[in-house]
């Protein structure tokens, strides 16, 4: 089974804005503004000059380098789910008599996080995956639904 998608979490990385949205959002305003000639004139501009290139160098980034995905390194760096899960050689949260715990409450903005673990029990890992790829094929990002961060 590839779980080149599935987060350590129980979460989906195809659904993630960092993974598909952004980078087609950052290409087309990209595109937009060669289009429209700012990369000409987006260093002439006396409120864009300075932070013209700095701008475009993330631009182009963003564009070009989508999230690798949890289990190639991306996500959050530190992430404490991910190196408790290679501890219990569990695929997903879904696996570990422990779940819920505190490791993942920071992930309490993601209102699906505990369906999708407790579907992941119910009709099994590769039966979930599948359902992702339908999600993805109606548009479903995780940005869409995700609570607000609070400031702290």
């Amino acid at each position: 089974m590839d779980l080149t998608e599935v987060t350590y979490c129980g979460l989906y990385c195809s659904l993630c804005a960092s993974r598909r949205r952004i980078p087609a959002r950052a290409e087309a305003l990209r595109d937009s503004l060669v289009k429209e000639g700012y990369d000409y004139f987006g260093k002439e501009i006396p409120t864009l000059a300075e932070g013209w290139d700095p701008f475009r160098a993330v631009l182009d980034h963003l564009a070009t380098n989508p999230c690798p995905g949890c289990r190639a390194g991306g996500g959050y760096p530190t992430c404490a789910i991910r190196d408790c899960a290679r501890e219990r050689d569990v695929a997903t949260c879904a696996e570990c008599d422990d779940w819920p715990c505190e490791k993942s409450e920071f992930l309490k903005a993601y209102v699906n996080l505990k369906g999708d673990v407790e579907r992941q029990r119910e009709v099994g890992l590769e039966r979930w995956i599948e359902e992702q790829e339908e999600r993805l094929s109606c548009g479903f990002c995780y940005a869409d639904i995700r609570l607000p961060r609070k400031e702290e």
